[in-house]
């Protein structure tokens, strides 16, 4: 990895160029949080309306089929995204500061971000293959299947066209354009997936997985459109190009112009790619394939281990238990990996020691107010989430088991909050060779989760549910690591990080209140993930105790 870009700031001025990146963050979190629960309720409502339509086995061949997409986006363009919010700036390294410089950056990392697109054919034609080659004789039977799958190819390659305005949009910190892209592409989604659908139904068509895919494409061709769109003004006015064109100096300028206006051209990889970046993205390139296998493990190992219909209850209670996650938890992971990253990239000399303890305080406030909706979370979900599936998906879905593991589920969301905040930082101040010895933990941590993962389906037979288990076993190594590291980080750096600082005030209260609202929904005779015969009186009963527990915490 590069080292520190060095700086001239002094610490007067360091400390107030950290009062707008903070505000940058905390705007860019609540603009998408804002942004994913109103395009988290439009996809709920259209998904609701396809539950009608669809058995839990093509349900369960749409979650195969979503990671296969997910997983060419990841491997094409993650290690790239990473790069380049840690990267220091071409411009930063020659000490210049200008509208010229900005350019150049800014043109520097948009030809990175087109690397993204060659990365992602190679990708989705590999992985394309390997789906088709080792599909279960089950899922191979799916109408459409292999149109399905090059439709999900295709969406993927139209997304990753986007790339490049999408980055230069968020290295400028624009989080308007990526509302308005994803709110828009959102809507085309769901139109096209629903209106496909009940089309099919409506002609006694059996059109598979067909509908996913063609949403999955209209979604990518509205993000193209709306980032291209923002992209070009941004261009315009900043006098860069979304297409490649060379980063580095050219030859006919004067010794002097290029060694005081911008860094030399060993600096770049054929006059167009920022040697450090190209070198940070690729040692990031095997922790992002091993994060990777632990975020879709569940899914990888679910479809291996169970047949479809198994897939298709599991994706249900998925889908509805990680809800809470995608609209808070996402938003505020990619705010904060990108804020620790400037925060604490900058610091240097005098001005490290203030930006070591304003980290460590932001730090120990995220994990505190996280702690504090977890144990919301733990003590509410598990009566009321299953109930709630009762009433949306309806009695066939809730019998099929989806409500019971949704309320394990439930138990395992504050690990998965807790632990995508703390990799968020270990991802923003990490070393290169911290980086690989932390891929070789996640290495340790996949194995660990594998043969959980196997005890819990083939041995144990626990279904879906021993899936949750497995994954919270996974999850916990993974923050026992991430803990250790933030503490060892504060250390080096001068400073303690108290993780008692992350406990709720009046902890033996909560742990009260808690006690007091379990004991008072059993007295009320409602169990944990069973499927009730009065479904709305159970969950008025729930709301009416959970107030007076809200009130408490």
């Amino acid at each position: 990895m590069a080292q520190q870009p060095k700086t001239t700031t002094t610490a007067a001025t360091a400390t107030t160029t950290t009062t707008p990146k903070q505000g940058s963050a905390v705007r860019g979190a609540s603009l998408l949080i804002v942004l994913q629960i109103a395009s988290r309720a439009v996809t709920f409502i259209a998904n609701q309306l396809l539950l009608r339509f669809l058995t839990a086995q093509l349900l369960g061949v749409s979650t195969q089929l979503e990671v296969y997409y997910l997983s060419v986006l990841f491997f094409a363009r993650e290690s790239l995204r990473v790069a380049i919010q840690r990267q220091e700036s071409p411009s930063t390294s020659s000490g210049v500061d200008n509208d010229k410089s900005n350019a150049r950056d800014s043109q520097s990392v948009v030809n990175i971000a087109h690397l993204s697109l060659v990365l992602g054919l190679g990708t989705s034609v590999g992985l394309g293959w390997a789906y088709i080659r080792y599909v279960d004789s089950a899922t191979a039977e799916t109408p459409y299947l292999d149109v399905a799958l090059r439709i999900y190819g295709l969406a993927a390659i139209v997304e990753l066209l986007s790339e490049p305005a999408f980055v230069i949009l968020q290295y400028r910190l624009r989080f308007g354009p990526r509302a308005a892209a994803e709110s828009i592409a959102t809507f085309f989604r769901c139109l096209v997936t629903f209106g496909a659908a009940n089309w099919a139904w409506r002609k006694g068509l059996e059109f598979g997985v067909l509908p996913f895919a063609l949403g999955q494409l209209a979604y990518g061709v509205g993000l193209l459109a709306v980032y291209t769109w923002y992209g070009a003004q941004l261009a315009s006015a900043e006098g860069f190009s979304l297409f490649l064109r060379r980063s580095s100096s050219p030859e006919h300028k004067s010794s002097k112009e290029k060694d005081t206006r911008q860094p030399p051209e060993t600096e770049y990889v054929f006059g167009y790619f920022f040697k450090p970046t190209l070198q940070l993205a690729s040692s990031l390139t095997a922790q992002s394939f091993v994060k990777h296998i632990l975020t879709q493990g569940d899914t990888f190992l679910v479809s291996i281990l169970s047949d479809p219909r198994s897939q298709g209850i599991y994706a249900l209670a998925n889908n509805y238990g990680s809800l809470l996650a995608r609209l808070v938890f996402q938003p505020i992971e990619e705010s904060s990996r990108n804020y620790f990253s400037k925060l604490l990239s900058s610091a240097k000399g005098s001005p490290e020691k203030q930006a070591i303890a304003k980290a460590r305080s932001d730090l120990q406030a995220l994990l505190k107010f996280y702690v504090l909706l977890s144990v919301v979370v733990v003590t509410l979900g598990p009566y009321g989430a299953p109930l709630l599936v009762q009433i949306v998906a309806g009695p066939k879905w809730s019998a099929s088991g989806a409500g019971a593991v949704l309320a394990r589920y439930c138990l395992y969301i504050p690990l998965l909050a807790i632990n995508g905040v703390a990799e968020a930082f270990v991802s923003s101040v990490a070393t290169e060779s911290e980086v690989h010895r932390q891929s070789l933990w996640m290495g340790a941590f996949s194995l660990a989760f594998g043969i959980a993962g196997f005890v819990s389906l083939r041995v144990l037979d626990l279904g879906a549910a021993g899936l949750v288990y497995a994954n919270s076993i996974n999850m916990l190594c993974r923050i026992i690591w991430s803990g250790t590291f933030i503490s060892h980080y504060f250390r080096n750096n001068g400073s303690d990080f108290s993780w008692s600082g992350v406990l709720p005030n009046g902890l033996a209260l909560s742990t009260l209140a808690t006690a007091a609202f379990w004991a008072s929904v059993m007295r009320a005779g409602i169990s944990v993930g069973d499927v009730s015969p009065h479904v709305f009186k159970d969950l008025i009963t729930i709301i009416i105790r959970a107030i007076p527990f809200v009130a408490v915490m």
